[in-house]
Protein backbone atom coordinates (compact mmCIF):
# COMPACT_ATOMS: atom_id res chain seq x y z
CA UNK A 1 0.00 0.00 0.00
CA UNK A 2 1.38 3.56 -0.90
CA UNK A 3 1.59 6.08 1.49
CA UNK A 4 -0.23 9.55 -0.27
CA UNK A 5 2.19 11.80 -1.03
CA UNK A 6 2.59 14.60 1.76
CA UNK A 7 1.58 12.61 4.43
CA UNK A 8 3.98 11.45 7.25
CA UNK A 9 2.90 8.82 9.41
CA UNK A 10 3.50 9.59 13.12
CA UNK A 11 4.27 13.01 11.55
CA UNK A 12 2.80 16.63 12.64
CA UNK A 13 -1.23 15.68 12.52
CA UNK A 14 0.06 12.51 14.42
CA UNK A 15 1.74 14.52 17.07
CA UNK A 16 -1.44 16.91 17.31
CA UNK A 17 -3.57 14.21 18.00
CA UNK A 18 -1.94 12.81 20.59
CA UNK A 19 -1.39 15.96 22.13
CA UNK A 20 -4.61 17.06 22.00
CA UNK A 21 -5.95 13.45 23.18
CA UNK A 22 -3.60 13.48 26.37
CA UNK A 23 -4.92 17.21 26.87
CA UNK A 24 -8.48 15.78 27.06
CA UNK A 25 -7.74 13.03 29.01
CA UNK A 26 -5.88 14.99 31.04
CA UNK A 27 -8.86 17.91 31.97
CA UNK A 28 -11.18 15.32 32.41
CA UNK A 29 -9.51 13.66 35.24
CA UNK A 30 -8.61 16.84 36.74
CA UNK A 31 -12.12 19.08 35.58
CA UNK A 32 -15.97 18.48 35.62
CA UNK A 33 -16.85 16.72 32.07
CA UNK A 34 -19.33 20.32 31.96
CA UNK A 35 -16.38 22.56 32.38
CA UNK A 36 -13.75 21.28 29.83
CA UNK A 37 -14.07 23.49 26.88
CA UNK A 38 -12.00 23.43 23.68
CA UNK A 39 -10.10 26.58 24.53
CA UNK A 40 -8.57 24.44 27.55
CA UNK A 41 -7.71 21.64 25.72
CA UNK A 42 -6.21 23.97 23.07
CA UNK A 43 -4.22 25.48 26.01
CA UNK A 44 -3.32 22.36 27.21
CA UNK A 45 -1.93 20.59 23.83
CA UNK A 46 -0.32 23.36 22.78
CA UNK A 47 -2.72 24.21 19.22
CA UNK A 48 -4.76 27.19 19.01
CA UNK A 49 -8.61 26.31 19.31
CA UNK A 50 -8.99 26.49 15.37
CA UNK A 51 -6.73 23.59 15.43
CA UNK A 52 -9.25 21.42 17.42
CA UNK A 53 -12.38 23.25 15.56
CA UNK A 54 -10.76 22.39 11.88
CA UNK A 55 -10.29 18.74 12.79
CA UNK A 56 -12.90 17.35 14.77
CA UNK A 57 -15.42 20.29 14.33
CA UNK A 58 -16.74 20.19 18.16
CA UNK A 59 -16.24 19.50 21.70
CA UNK A 60 -18.85 16.31 21.50
CA UNK A 61 -17.01 14.78 18.25
CA UNK A 62 -13.21 15.47 19.99
CA UNK A 63 -14.67 13.54 23.56
CA UNK A 64 -15.78 10.94 21.21
CA UNK A 65 -13.13 10.62 18.97
CA UNK A 66 -11.36 9.87 22.47
CA UNK A 67 -13.62 7.84 23.84
CA UNK A 68 -12.84 5.53 20.72
CA UNK A 69 -9.34 5.36 21.28
CA UNK A 70 -9.28 4.57 24.21
CA UNK A 71 -11.58 2.01 23.61
CA UNK A 72 -8.96 -0.35 21.47
CA UNK A 73 -7.60 -3.39 23.31
CA UNK A 74 -4.05 -2.90 25.13
CA UNK A 75 -4.08 -6.73 24.73
CA UNK A 76 -5.35 -9.84 23.58
CA UNK A 77 -8.39 -11.24 25.67
CA UNK A 78 -7.07 -13.49 28.30
CA UNK A 79 -6.48 -16.96 27.35
CA UNK A 80 -7.47 -19.32 30.86
CA UNK A 81 -7.97 -22.69 28.49
CA UNK A 82 -11.55 -22.79 28.66
CA UNK A 83 -13.97 -20.75 26.52
CA UNK A 84 -15.90 -20.20 29.49
CA UNK A 85 -13.34 -19.15 31.43
CA UNK A 86 -12.12 -16.79 28.82
CA UNK A 87 -15.55 -15.37 27.98
CA UNK A 88 -15.43 -15.06 32.26
CA UNK A 89 -12.65 -12.85 32.34
CA UNK A 90 -13.13 -10.88 29.41
CA UNK A 91 -16.98 -9.88 30.76
CA UNK A 92 -16.30 -9.14 34.05
CA UNK A 93 -13.16 -7.01 32.23
CA UNK A 94 -15.68 -5.20 30.37
CA UNK A 95 -18.05 -4.96 32.66
CA UNK A 96 -15.93 -3.69 35.37
CA UNK A 97 -14.26 -1.40 32.82
CA UNK A 98 -17.39 0.34 31.70
CA UNK A 99 -19.32 0.36 34.59
CA UNK A 100 -16.35 2.73 36.39
CA UNK A 101 -17.39 6.23 35.99
CA UNK A 102 -14.98 6.75 33.20
CA UNK A 103 -16.30 3.71 31.20
CA UNK A 104 -19.70 5.54 31.32
CA UNK A 105 -18.70 8.55 29.93
CA UNK A 106 -16.68 6.62 27.56
CA UNK A 107 -19.75 5.07 26.02
CA UNK A 108 -21.71 8.16 26.63
CA UNK A 109 -19.20 10.01 24.10
CA UNK A 110 -19.28 7.17 21.96
CA UNK A 111 -22.85 7.83 21.05
CA UNK A 112 -21.87 10.87 19.84
CA UNK A 113 -18.96 9.58 17.29
CA UNK A 114 -19.86 9.69 13.13
CA UNK A 115 -18.89 6.31 13.69
CA UNK A 116 -20.64 4.06 15.97
CA UNK A 117 -20.05 0.72 14.64
CA UNK A 118 -16.57 1.30 15.44
CA UNK A 119 -17.39 -0.02 19.12
CA UNK A 120 -18.80 -3.11 17.30
CA UNK A 121 -15.90 -4.10 15.48
CA UNK A 122 -13.92 -3.47 18.58
CA UNK A 123 -16.40 -5.81 20.39
CA UNK A 124 -16.17 -8.49 17.60
CA UNK A 125 -12.74 -8.45 17.21
CA UNK A 126 -12.03 -9.41 21.01
CA UNK A 127 -14.77 -11.92 20.85
CA UNK A 128 -13.61 -13.46 17.49
CA UNK A 129 -10.23 -14.17 19.15
CA UNK A 130 -11.83 -16.25 21.75
CA UNK A 131 -14.51 -17.59 19.39
CA UNK A 132 -11.31 -18.54 17.25
CA UNK A 133 -9.80 -20.16 19.79
CA UNK A 134 -12.07 -23.21 20.32
CA UNK A 135 -13.14 -23.84 16.98
CA UNK A 136 -13.24 -27.29 16.00
CA UNK A 137 -14.36 -27.90 19.88
CA UNK A 138 -17.37 -30.04 20.61
CA UNK A 139 -19.88 -28.06 20.67
CA UNK A 140 -19.19 -25.49 18.66
CA UNK A 141 -18.57 -21.94 20.58
CA UNK A 142 -21.21 -19.44 20.19
CA UNK A 143 -21.18 -16.46 17.07
CA UNK A 144 -19.82 -13.57 17.71
CA UNK A 145 -22.79 -11.65 17.24
CA UNK A 146 -24.61 -13.91 19.68
CA UNK A 147 -22.17 -13.16 21.87
CA UNK A 148 -22.89 -9.18 21.60
CA UNK A 149 -26.60 -9.92 21.64
CA UNK A 150 -26.62 -11.59 25.50
CA UNK A 151 -22.95 -10.36 26.83
CA UNK A 152 -21.93 -6.88 25.32
CA UNK A 153 -25.65 -5.75 25.06
CA UNK A 154 -27.22 -6.75 28.44
CA UNK A 155 -24.65 -5.06 30.08
CA UNK A 156 -23.60 -1.65 27.93
CA UNK A 157 -28.19 -1.25 28.57
CA UNK A 158 -28.00 -2.06 32.20
CA UNK A 159 -25.00 0.69 32.46
CA UNK A 160 -26.74 3.46 30.69
CA UNK A 161 -30.48 2.93 30.97
CA UNK A 162 -30.54 1.16 34.34
CA UNK A 163 -30.09 2.11 38.31
CA UNK A 164 -27.31 -0.50 38.72
CA UNK A 165 -25.21 -2.61 35.93
CA UNK A 166 -25.41 -6.66 36.29
CA UNK A 167 -24.16 -8.51 39.02
CA UNK A 168 -20.85 -10.81 37.92
CA UNK A 169 -23.31 -13.22 39.07
CA UNK A 170 -26.07 -11.64 36.21
CA UNK A 171 -23.29 -12.15 33.52
CA UNK A 172 -22.20 -15.59 34.33
CA UNK A 173 -25.95 -16.91 33.58
CA UNK A 174 -25.75 -15.05 30.71
CA UNK A 175 -22.61 -16.44 29.89
CA UNK A 176 -24.54 -20.14 30.22
CA UNK A 177 -27.25 -19.30 28.03
CA UNK A 178 -24.79 -17.86 25.43
CA UNK A 179 -22.86 -21.21 25.82
CA UNK A 180 -26.00 -23.68 26.02
CA UNK A 181 -28.36 -21.83 23.10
Amino acid sequence: MAIKEGLRPGGRSARVQESVHNAARELLEAHERSSVTVPMIAARAGVTPSTIYRRWGDLSVLLADVALARMRPDSEPANTGTLRGDLHAWAEQYLDEMSSEPGRNMMRDVQCSVTPGYCVSILSGQLQTIVDRYQGATPPPPSVDHLINLLAAPTVFRILFSTAPLTVQELHALIELALNA
